[in-house]
């Protein structure tokens, strides 16, 4: 009796044993699973103006990639938006960025030099088209902004893209219906709370920060942006105008200035973009990261919260980049 004992006591030690090696072998896979020496080096990474969402989003991804690969440097690259960040990975002038898939678009149907060489890493959040006014102005719809000074954005933005299609979704000349000003996130505020500009364009994702701080000391509200003018884009530019769709901004975007009320608008996605010579193992590592960090990230940049590994494989109009693609394949279920 005694010795079948032992031998049930052993074979049971042996089966945890063996359970226990399992999890400790997925462990060591999910925090070392590509090499035991995580990629170094140096990686210049272009996110957007400082008061926008691509800045803090990079800060917040910057600290979470010194985690997993500590020797690897990473510098933020400001720029004007969506469409210099294509521009300067397609020129290699940095090897990731952020931008609106509708800038990709835009950037590969231009036949613009590098277009070829661009890949995707991963799909991350919407952008949301915001319209802001005086809470007391007379712009109720897009077309009231006939005759008025509005914020599109700066040259090579991806909000300049946006602002411009849907003035023209409206039946305005954006060169000559409206007083046109190259405002962005990072100055359309003070203007507007200066009296300098009735209206400015902004697109990004919930809530963009410089839009929270101006609610704090201004009254501004949003307009509509109608379903009508999304299916308008469409048939502008079916490439580029079928990167928008309808979107609801929800209330608890923007607390101060919504008064409890969604606002109608419409949302485009953004992606993280490199080049096709950008070193796989690299990509790897940066995909793995992307995907592990999305709650640590998404505590402050709320619009993160969304990046999740099934919808992120999805670059379109990018394929994916090679160890992008080798990443995602090794957690499919």
């Amino acid at each position: 009796m005694f010795p079948a004992a032992t031998r049930i006591g052993r074979r049971r030690a042996f089966t945890g044993s063996a359970v226990a090696l399992v999890v400790l072998a997925v462990l060591v896979w999910w925090v070392q699973p590509f090499s035991r020496t995580p990629p170094s080096g140096k990686v210049v990474f272009g996110t957007g103006t400082r008061a926008g969402v691509y800045q803090l989003y990079g800060e917040k991804l910057r600290g979470e990639l010194a985690v997993d690969m500590p020797d690897l440097s990473v510098e933020l690259k400001t720029s004007l938006g969506s469409q210099q960040n294509v521009a300067m990975v397609a020129l290699d002038k940095t090897q990731f960025a952020i931008a609106a898939a509708d800038a990709v678009e835009n950037y590969r149907n231009e036949g613009k030099p590098g277009a070829r060489d661009l890949r995707g890493v991963a799909r991350l959040y919407d952008d949301y088209l915001q319209l802001i006014v005086p809470v007391g102005s007379r712009v109720h719809h897009v077309d009231d902004l006939k005759g008025l000074r509005v914020g599109i954005g700066p040259d090579h933005s991806g909000v300049q893209l946006i602002a411009n299609g849907v003035l023209r979704a409206a039946g305005l000349d954006p060169a000559e219906d409206v007083v046109p000003h190259r405002d962005g996130i990072d100055t359309g505020p003070g203007k507007l709370e200066r009296g300098e500009i009735d209206a400015f364009f902004w697109s990004g994702g919930l809530p963009t920060r410089g839009l929270v701080d101006l609610s704090k000391r201004f009254d501004y509200r949003f307009v509509p942006i109608e379903s009508t003018l999304v299916t308008a884009l469409h048939r502008q530019d079916d490439m580029v105008g079928h990167h928008y769709r309808p979107a609801t901004m929800p209330e608890s975007a923007y607390p101060r200035a919504m008064d409890g009320e969604p606002v109608q608008t419409l949302a485009v996605s953004n992606l993280l973009i490199t080049r096709e010579d950008v070193d796989p193992e690299l990509i790897e590592w940066f995909t793995r990261t992307v995907i592990r960090s999305r709650d640590q990230i998404g505590e402050e940049v709320h619009a993160a919260q969304v990046v999740d590994v099934r919808t992120a494989v999805d670059t379109h109009p990018l394929p994916l980049h090679e160890g992008a693609r080798t990443y995602y394949r090794s957690v499919k279920p």
